[in-house]
């Protein structure tokens, strides 16, 4: 991009910015460095970015597991626990003061204080995910509620290591993995603490605690005598700032991810605490992948901060590798920007067979353990995440899947059936799914008709028709095709219409047809209709969804 279009493009995010076409250039270029990338070809611009490649044993993987585990899974209470407890009268909000007490004696740092992670075992936990068939591993480095889960040495007080648990969550995390033979992902969401964490500067509008301050404008001094005397929760909560516009609206934090519609924007100080703070992930950790649960990369358009991290770890991936093997994911990407790192889809799908390569994540259940949902059998079933695998990696795409953590450091017996069921269903179908490229199509079937549309990050997963035996899904290997079947037939045969002899496709010749993980020959008919395949009568590993293989 030139210097016109970088800004025609920011423009449209921040108010104001092309009537100031100085901000970026000369803002970026007079700030100094808190510390200068490594060494490389890979440069901190989008332009310099275009040279990454994704790497092929990333394409190859199809499927990683996550831990998006930290403090906000000790209340059982779900999705962005830090936030909502300050929200009055939300649902959180209730559990909080019933559970712990008001949130101006008890704030999120006192939850924190409460999570001990006493039953931790990550090398229990990832031999089991591996055993599920993913071919990476990701875990939380830390959350927008700001807390770094490795010994961070530019959030030295307030780090998993210092404060919770007392444990380097991600040390234990990446051993457990390395030892699995896993490359190792760390997702990265600490950025956007300076505005989400706003709602615990308020006060009760009503009730006893009327106007009474929640605890986010704590400082140092006021820790006389308590757990945390000696600490400073503003290095936590970050909040020595004005508010931002609507903040009061408990919505607007979605309308300012980008850092823009009236966003109070982050300090100097702030910006290069981050900076610092992932620079010593990824020099500590050596991650092979991280996540970015930003728009594009953290503080992009307002900050480079996260150009120049991005540059940092495929320059040491290089010095490294002889070549870059890392993966970095962000969201929301433009066509620019998804040549540069590969675009994450969260809770959604694409709807087409993706000419650059893409991952979904998601989740069984919520991104933070919550209980409720757990008791009402709430979670995705193996036969759900079958499918949503099969279909994304027939569109060019990884599935990224997050099992709910309790706060303890355990998995529920829900979620490890989820688990094994998807690892026993691998096993007899990987041949399909790992190192396979899509096809022509990525598939047929009624559920094409009603697929639901992307919205903002993702979000259409459950909203199209549910799949059926007549919803085929289609990968490649070498000359083989494989033809993935989301359900069983009651007549015992499937029906492939894209493969009818007088089809777009009917000049590929058909062969043989076999069952994949048995190699069993099958009868099969070819003629205008399609391609017709007789199932076997006896039992197999499961019938929510198979695989044929077409030579």
């Amino acid at each position: 991009m030139n210097r016109r279009s970088i800004l025609k493009h920011l423009g449209a995010t921040v108010p104001g910015l092309m009537a100031s076409p100085w901000l970026m250039t000369e803002a970026l270029a007079a700030r100094p460095l808190a510390r200068p990338v490594a060494p490389g070809p890979f440069q901190p611009t989008w332009a310099s970015l275009q040279q990454y490649q994704v790497p092929t044993w990333y394409q190859d993987a199809k499927l990683g597991l996550w831990a998006h585990w930290g403090p906000q899974c000790q209340p059982e209470a779900g999705d962005w626990y830090a936030r909502g407890m300050y929200q009055e009268g939300s649902d959180q909000y209730h559990y909080h003061v019933k559970k712990y007490g008001h949130p101006s004696k008890f704030g999120f740092k006192d939850v924190i204080h409460r999570w001990k992670a006493e039953q931790w075992d990550p090398e229990a936990l990832v031999a089991l995910y591996k055993q599920s068939g993913a071919r990476y591993f990701f875990a939380m480095a830390n959350h927008h509620d700001n807390l770094d889960l490795y010994n961070s040495r530019h959030q030295p007080h307030w780090n998993a290591t210092q404060v919770g648990p007392k444990k380097d969550i991600i040390g234990g995390w990446a051993k457990a993995a390395r030892r699995q033979g896993l490359p190792f992902g760390v997702s990265v969401h600490a950025a956007h603490a300076w505005s989400w964490y706003e709602p615990s500067q308020r006060a009760d509008k009503t009730g006893p605690y009327a106007g009474v301050p929640y605890d986010g404008n704590l400082t140092k001094a006021d820790g006389k005598g308590q757990w945390w005397e000696g600490l400073d929760p503003q290095e936590l909560y970050a909040q020595r700032h004005p508010l931002s516009q609507n903040s009061e609206d408990n919505r607007m934090i979605h309308a300012q991810w980008n850092w823009g519609n009236g966003v109070t924007p982050p300090s100097q100080a702030y910006l290069d605490k981050f900076y610092r703070r992932t620079l010593d992930l990824i020099d500590q950790y050596e991650p092979d992948l991280i996540y970015f649960d930003d728009t594009a990369l953290p503080f992009w358009p307002i900050s480079d901060v996260g150009l120049r991290l991005a540059a940092h770890l495929y320059n040491k991936s290089m010095q490294k590798n002889g070549s870059v093997q890392a993966v970095i994911n962000g969201k929301i990407l433009d066509e620019q920007q998804r040549q540069c790192m590969v675009w994450d889809i969260e809770r959604g799908q694409s709807n087409q067979i993706e000419p650059y390569f893409w991952q979904t994540d998601t989740c069984l259940g919520n991104w933070h353990y919550d209980r409720a949902l757990y008791d009402r059998d709430g979670y995705k079933s193996a036969k759900t995440v079958i499918h949503t695998l099969i279909d994304v990696v027939s569109k060019n795409g990884n599935l990224l899947l997050n099992i709910p953590v309790r706060g303890d450091g355990s998995i529920d017996e829900k979620a490890r059936k989820v688990v094994e069921a998807l690892g026993v269903w691998m096993q007899a179908n990987h041949e399909a799914i790992y190192a396979t490229r899509p096809w022509n199509l990525f598939g047929e079937g009624p559920a094409l008709e009603d697929a639901a549309p992307l919205s903002a990050q993702g979000f259409n997963e459950g909203k199209g028709k549910p799949f059926t035996h007549e919803d085929i899904r289609f990968t490649t290997k070498g000359e083989a095709l494989y033809a993935l079947v989301l359900g069983w037939p009651d007549n015992g045969r499937v029906l492939i219409k894209s493969l009818a002899s007088q089809g777009p496709q009917g000049r590929q010749p058909v062969n043989q047809v076999t069952w994949v993980g048995t190699g069993e020959k099958l009868a099969m008919h070819r003629d205008e209709q399609g391609l017709a395949v007789t199932l076997p009568s006896h039992d197999h590993i499961t019938k929510d969804a198979f695989a044929l293989k077409i030579v």
